[in-house]
């Protein structure tokens, strides 16, 4: 596959349950900390690489994940801040902290070769961003902690 420019981006951060002593993304990282990630993900292969201090527990999925959270085995939860909200609806008094350990970047893919269409997706990118069709479609779709690309007006 051959990728044309990113369209939008997802801000991956940490969500805490109710009551919990974590404000910021720094305290995470920290001897004692349990990580939530979700078994074979990319925030399972960046944090178990990236953490030095915290532990990684992995989940099955986000149902799992909201039962570590709430049993109190998990002292976060990292994956997408657009599912991070989601879980947050079903988790009272959770909380999505504020800034990013990383981002995920959504562009359209085409089969290799071909460089006509890639040079369409180029074109279709630049004029829905100029537009703001894609801020637009990110509103409409409710995707919280979504980011239109650096050149969206």
């Amino acid at each position: 596959m051959d990728f044309g420019p990113p369209v939008f981006e997802v801000e991956l951060g940490y969500l805490v349950p109710k009551g919990s002593a974590l404000t910021a993304l720094a305290e995470v990282d920290v001897a004692g900390i349990r990580v939530g990630v979700t078994a074979g993900s990319s925030s399972d292969g960046t944090l178990s690489r990236d953490l030095k201090h915290a532990e990684t527990v992995r989940a099955t999925n986000f149902d799992s994940a909201i039962e570590m959270l709430s049993a109190g085995s998990l002292s976060v939860y990292a994956t997408n801040k657009a599912s991070l909200f989601e879980i947050s609806e079903k988790l009272p008094g959770s909380k999505v902290l504020d800034g990013r350990w990383g981002v995920e970047h959504f562009a359209i893919g085409i089969p290799k070769g071909r460089d006509g269409g890639m040079a369409f997706i180029r074109q279709f990118n630049e004029a829905a961003k100029f537009e703001g069709l894609i801020k637009a479609a990110i509103a409409r779709a409710g995707l919280r902690g979504a980011l239109a690309s650096e050149t969206e007006k």
